[in-house]
């Protein structure tokens, strides 16, 4: 089973900021039916509270927020920036916003290996923020349709 769900990824999204782009990368979760809408509100509170430690890698930020009910199953979401956005990390700016929701910290711990592992890449990373559309891009991140 594939951590990407039907509605999970995004292309060109625009964002002016941080907060948008963590939103855009929440609300692909909510689309996919991995989490409520509260999730993202804690994935905002969440970087107001501990700060950009999300951004992971240099252009790559990974938000996310403790397990909770707002959880219905753990998955990542993909929203590609349309341009560059500050996080406030020395690893800005971000392009590449994933969303990750667990419903448990093991298995928020295997999802972030595995896509650690993936992201150590640069080839790989690059082939992603070039991904034009949601087919390329779902190719890249072995994306199946959850049925």
């Amino acid at each position: 089973m594939s951590s990407f769900a039907e509605g999970s990824l995004a292309v060109a999204v625009a964002a002016s900021n941080r907060d948008e782009a963590i939103v855009a990368s929440g609300q692909l979760l909510v689309a996919s039916g991995r989490v409520t809408p509260d999730y993202v509100e804690q994935m905002l509170a969440a970087i107001e509270e501990f700060g950009p430690y999300i951004v992971i890698a240099p252009g790559i930020a990974l938000a996310h927020a403790r397990p909770s009910e707002a959880v219905l199953s753990s998955g990542l979401s993909l929203a590609v920036l349309a341009n560059p956005v500050e996080f406030g990390s020395h690893n800005d700016p971000v392009r590449l916003v994933f969303g990750l929701a667990a419903v448990d910290h093991e298995q928020h711990l295997g999802v972030l290996s595995a896509l650690a592992e993936r992201l150590s890449e640069p080839s790989y990373v690059n082939n992603l923020l070039n991904a034009s559309t949601i087919e390329a891009l779902a190719a890249l991140l072995d994306f199946e349709r959850a049925e």
